[in-house]
This record gives structure tokens, C-alpha cells and sequence, in this order.
């Protein structure tokens, strides 16, 4: 069982940064690949940005050179700093964590960016 905490949303205006943060606690396994995922109310969850526990990384056209994800092993943590906000991004955006076949989510946090 893994758990994980997502932290680092918030209200930002159109234009600025955030990074947000997932802490994975529990049955880590080495080898994993962890995603942002982002859903806007009345839409469809989507990938935002991918990492493996090797570091290769994967980003949705709309966040590239906006976004970058990136991961601490030693800690269990990823992070997705955000630039250039706009206000499209507004979601509530959640960690998703594969390992062994298994996934596991968190419990999301809110990112607002206003106008």
C-alpha cells in the first residue's frame, strides 16, 4: 500500500507560479512512475506530466516548457513546479503512483489561477 499527500496548491493569478508537491509514504517500490493528472470541473481527468524512477519524463503539449516534474527517490517525493500559469490550468490535480501493476492516488489539491 502506498499513500500519498499532495500539497502546494492554491489561488495564483494568470501568470504566475506554483509547485506542487506529492509525498508517497508506505511500500515503495524502486522501480515506478509517477503522474500528475489535473480535472477541471466538467471535464475529463488528463495527464499533465509523467516521471519514471529513472528520470525520463513526459509532459502534455499544453504545459511544455511551462512545467517540469521532477523527484526526489531518497525522500519519496515528486514535484510539479509550475510557471506561466494560466488560467486554463485551474483543477484540482492529483498524484497517481505506479508500481508492481498497482496504482494509487491522492486526495488532489486545488489549483486556481485567476484572470
Amino acid at each position: 500500500q502506498v499513500r500519498l499527500v499532495e500539497s502546494g496548491g492554491g489561488l495564483v493569478q494568470a501568470g504566475g507560479s506554483l509547485r506542487l508537491s506529492c509525498a508517497a509514504s508506505g511500500s515503495i517500490f524502486s522501480i515506478n512512475a509517477v503522474h500528475w493528472y489535473r480535472q477541471a470541473p466538467g471535464k475529463q481527468r488528463e495527464l499533465v506530466a509523467a516521471i519514471t524512477s529513472g528520470g525520463s519524463t513526459n509532459y502534455a503539449d499544453s504545459v511544455k516548457g511551462r512545467f517540469t516534474i521532477s523527484r526526489d527517490n531518497a525522500k519519496n517525493t515528486v514535484s510539479l513546479q509550475m510557471n506561466s500559469l494560466k488560467p486554463e490550468a485551474t483543477a484540482v490535480y492529483y498524484c497517481n503512483w505506479l508500481q508492481h501493476g498497482l496504482a494509487y492516488w491522492g486526495q488532489g489539491t486545488q489549483v486556481t489561477v485567476s484572470s
